[in-house]
């Protein structure tokens, strides 16, 4: 079994990464800068390019050591469908048993990320996958806050529903299923069962998760405090990067603030 603190060129042949690109060129370039000075050419890229027809585009076409596939739509989709059936796409042609989701707005500056996450699947053969349920680490003060806000909210709807008035659908005040930002995932389990990441309108991966899970499969979640150990994640920094925001909107104006400091490390 590999340690985290040893990560070899054999230990990282066991999986594969793939990254969906849509219209930015600034963050993926940076993401897959960081991967090629970690691993070389030591582990298997794929990248998906979702129609961007852009400057992000022929960046990735200049790339010869990433494996690349550009998908072409003749009707509009949902952003969720479009990243689901990109990743599926990867799933049908990867040859290493696990494979790691991210996303271009997320930046490794610690390997070991991987090797880390890989053992919990080692450890245990029934482990499907493993990843965060947050896209970033508020803290305990901030995580104790919405939790606490969102258990409230939803008894509140449900009390009001129960009485006869008016009220939204009470929503899930924990969340359960893994972000993709950085997930990692036993492809050969999700293969044996006829399954993929996109099965219907929802994220890609949350039936997934179900099916797996009802199936006896263990999905392994991480703290946010100890996978933001290893790597920085923009919260819808994909959607910031492609102008998803007006430019007042709080997380455009964190996307242009991480993007500067990223940059200026980078100079």
């Amino acid at each position: 079994m590999m340690s985290s603190a040893n990560f070899s060129a054999d230990s990282s042949n066991a999986f594969s990464i793939v990254i969906v690109n849509y219209k930015t060129p600034e963050i993926t370039k940076i993401c897959l800068d960081l991967l090629r000075q970690h691993l070389g050419d030591s582990v298997p890229v794929w990248v998906v390019d979702n129609y961007s027809a852009d400057e992000s585009t022929e960046y990735l076409r200049s790339l010869d050591w990433i494996n690349l596939i550009e998908r072409s739509v003749s009707e509009p989709e949902a952003g969720h469908i479009a990243h689901g059936k990109a990743l599926d796409l990867v799933l049908e042609r990867v040859e290493t048993d696990y494979l790691f989701l991210m996303h271009t707005d997320t930046f490794v500056f610690d390997k070991n990320v991987f090797p880390m996450m890989l053992n919990k699947c080692i450890k245990n053969q029934k482990t499907v996958a493993v990843g965060c349920v947050e896209q970033l680490n508020r803290g305990a003060t901030r995580t104790f806050w919405r939790f606490s806000s969102r258990l409230f909210k939803h008894h509140f709807r449900r009390l009001k529903i129960s009485v006869g008035l008016r009220s939204r659908e009470p929503k899930p005040y924990r969340e359960v299923y893994l972000k993709s930002f950085c997930t990692l995932w036993n492809c050969k389990l999700i293969k044996q069962h006829g399954l993929h990441f996109s099965m219907d309108d929802r994220v890609p991966g949350y039936t997934l998760q179900d099916r797996m899970t009802e199936l006896g499969y263990v999905v392994e979640m991480l703290s946010p405090r100890k996978i933001f150990s290893y790597l920085d994640h923009i919260q819808s920094g994909t959607v910031a990067a492609a102008g998803g925001y007006e430019t007042t909107h709080r997380r455009t104006k964190m996307y242009n603030n991480i993007l500067k400091r990223l940059n200026k490390d980078n100079s």
